[in-house]
Order: structure tokens, then sequence, then C-alpha cells
């Protein structure tokens, strides 16, 4: 199991994955927006999302938890 954070404080744009999607290492699973600039949010490991922990338009911390890999 493998967490999918925040890589920065940002809003989340839009999620590209829904529970049950495989996914690979480096896998856009969501786009994030600080500043005006798009900044996209990477699988770090090959799974299935298991748990999708917020959703459109939620602010994000830096660390936070937004999708759980299994």
């Amino acid at each position: 199991m493998a967490d999918v954070i925040a890589p920065i404080a940002a809003t989340i744009k839009s999620i590209l994955s829904k529970v049950g999607d495989g996914v690979e290492e480096n896998t856009v699973v969501m786009l994030t927006e600080a500043m005006k600039v798009e900044y996209p949010v990477f699988a770090e490991c090959q799974g299935t999302v298991s748990e999708i922990k917020v959703k459109v338009g939620d602010e994000v911390a830096v660390d936070q938890v937004l999708i759980i890999v299994e």
C-alpha cells in the first residue's frame, strides 16, 4: 500500500483516476493548481486505487494524503 501525497499546497483541479483503476508508477492521477499554474500529481508505485480522500475544489496542504494505492 502506498499513499499519493500533495507535493505542494494547492487546489484540486481534476481527478483522473477512480477507485478500482489500476495505475503504474509515474501515472498522473490528478491535477492541482497553485498560483494559476497546473501541477500534475503522480502515483509513486504500481497498484490499484483503493480510496480517494479529496474532491475537486478541495484545498490541500503539503504532504496531505490524496489517494491510497494498494
